[in-house]
């Protein structure tokens, strides 16, 4: 959902913006000179879609040329699947019927999953057992509500995952406050920022209820998280407080996502790892309109220019798209070229684990990514 709404050389260029003034961008990293041209291909569209009128709520600052990127595309790895098996109080019970059975913490949870195309696996009294059921519509951002077999439960329960605390809670949306298979970017975050061995910038957009930024807070990074729900943001400091990260340096901007990276560019802020997690289609804070087919190229044309000279990553994860891994992958290379390094991309899933959570069973696939890493 829009709630804002995974070989090194100097370098140094000069960029004009649509009124004509001249930017100087310099520093040192891998990324060579022809990677920051700046020809312009084409004038973008407002966000929901037509010429933005200067002062209207939907206009992003000035308007953002999409660049004419030049240099060799980035090597490629694909497809690529990475599988998790869960972590901390979650992990993946059983799947089929168009039907997922998941543990979070003490909670055997029921939701909807159209890609379960199989019967299950465990016996009927396993799901017979379950303690929340989400019923309603069916659609990933579908309305509805939860039913709960066994005995009342409240809004909201304890949970922990790579070392952090935050609290699940029953939406509307069928969500719980967290997505799972988000782990292995999760993991490799962390990594990248423990082994970094210096200071960590990370830039997590359309960060919803934090867990990322909180994990890789806890790293050591320092943390912009970004999110147009202000309910999102006010459950993200919750989470902050719940795992005694207060006094980690995390920003918790509520903005409009493009918004806020159009305005980091000008002000010539970098990232060393940026995550984003767009919806296919939401709304910011102030009606500003998200479609992720009309919107991603300068969603991360932008976010280019926000890696810093030393960036360690930038990871794109799409839900519920009719889209083939290939569209971004092909996509991310043409926006990282010149930059070296490989871009790798496929599809995320989560693999069953059983009753237990300690067998292996069926891998569901959840969302497609696409990671740019420098190596």
């Amino acid at each position: 959902m829009l709630f804002a709404a995974q070989p090194r050389v100097s370098w140094k260029k000069t960029l004009r913006n649509k009124d004509n003034r001249s930017v100087r961008r310099q520093g040192k990293g891998r990324l060579p000179a022809k990677a920051h041209s700046a020809r312009p291909a084409q004038v973008t569209r407002s966000r929901a879609g037509s010429t933005a009128t200067p002062g209207t709520p939907e206009e992003a600052g000035p308007q953002r040329v999409l660049f004419d990127r030049e240099g060799e595309r980035p090597a490629e790895r694909l497809p690529l699947i990475l599988e998790s098996s869960g972590a901390g109080d979650f992990h993946l019970i059983d799947t089929g019927n168009a039907l997922k059975l998941e543990q979070y913490g003490p909670y055997r949870i029921v939701r909807p999953e159209a890609q379960a195309l199989w019967r299950p696996s465990v016996g009927a009294s396993a799901w017979e057992k379950a303690d929340a059921i989400f019923t309603g519509d069916t659609d990933e951002d579908g309305m509805g509500r939860w039913r709960f077999p066994r005995e009342a439960l409240g809004e909201t329960w304890p949970l922990s995952l790579l070392g952090v605390d935050f609290l699940g809670r029953f939406t509307s949306f069928r969500h719980v406050g967290v997505f799972p298979e988000q782990i292995v970017h999760w993991q490799w975050m962390k990594q990248q920022v423990e082994a970094a061995g210096r200071p960590v910038k990370v830039l997590n957009l359309f960060g919803y209820t934090g867990v990322a930024s909180l994990v890789a807070a806890a790293a050591g990074a320092e943390v912009t998280h970004v999110d147009a729900s202000k309910k999102a943001i006010g459950w993200a400091r919750e989470n902050q407080a719940l795992s005694r990260l207060e006094r980690a340096p995390i920003r918790w901007i509520c903005e409009d996502a493009m918004k806020f990276i159009q305005r980091e560019e000008r002000r010539g802020n970098r990232y060393d790892i940026i995550l984003t997690d767009p919806p296919k289609f939401g709304r910011g804070p102030n009606g500003e309109v998200w479609h992720l087919f009309e919107h991603l190229p300068l969603m991360l044309d932008i976010c280019r220019e926000l890696l810093s000279p030393k960036a360690l990553g930038l990871v794109l994860t799409a839900y519920s798209i009719r889209a083939s891994f290939y569209s971004i992958h092909e996509l991310m290379r043409d926006i990282m070229r010149g930059a070296g390094g490989v871009v790798e991309s496929g599809e995320l899933v989560i693999r069953e684990a059983g009753l237990e959570g300690e067998s292996r069973g069926r891998a569901l696939s959840t969302s497609l990514f696409s990671r740019w890493i420098p190596e």
